[in-house]
């Protein structure tokens, strides 16, 4: 068993941390990926179900992203997104639009999921567009993870109750916390810090 990631090793788990890994505080790499495979070798007869639920935990953090691009605006956005990756990503949503802001719900970490959200919210790309491309390329990700774990079981569970697995999960356990007390830090003071608004 997966001590360190019990937590989440239950059906509403998947949700939440998936939910969590989508905003803009909490920091865990392959977090979802690892769950979602698990509780897919695990519960053989429901592996279809928590692909499901990542991707509605993952749209519900982003919708929350979203929504707080929206209400900082384009000029909000360099207090969250350094000044370089910013021009790219604005770049890239006016010349491709929703669906190609999108589709970086497809790439693995360290790729930057949550300065893209940001990003299409603040520029208020069409938001039924992104999010139909968002949830189904999640879907297509979490889907794909898991019916792999579904074939390929036994052999994922005998990797993932190693010890060597349970050393780097406790690495990962410590890179995650380090990172969300920072995200929290930086996201606080980039708050703290904003203009007033006249």
């Amino acid at each position: 068993m997966l001590v360190a990631f019990r937590f989440f090793l239950t059906w509403w788990g998947t949700f939440v941390i998936a939910a969590l890994d989508a905003s803009m505080v909490f920091f865990l790499p392959f977090g979802v990926d690892a769950v979602v495979i698990y509780m897919s070798a695990r519960n053989a007869d429901l592996f279809w179900l928590y692909p499901l639920l990542a991707m509605a935990g993952s749209t519900t953090g982003a919708a929350l992203t979203f929504w707080i691009g929206m209400k900082i605006g384009e000029v909000g956005l360099e207090r969250y997104v350094p000044a370089r990756r910013l021009q790219r990503l604005q770049c890239r949503v006016r010349d491709s639009g929703a669906v190609a802001m999108a589709v970086p719900a497809l790439m693995p970490p360290p790729f930057p999921l949550t300065p893209f959200i940001l990003t299409c919210g603040a520029l208020r790309v069409n938001t039924w567009r992104f999010f139909t491309t968002f949830a189904a390329v999640r879907l297509l990700r979490f889907g794909v993870e898991a019916a792999l774990a579904h074939v390929y079981g036994r052999g994922i569970l005998r990797v993932l109750r190693s010890d060597a697995f349970q050393t780097a999960v406790m690495v990962f356990i410590a890179v995650a916390v380090v990172g969300t007390i920072a995200s929290a830090v930086l996201l606080w003071r980039s708050t703290r810090h904003a203009p007033a608004r006249a």
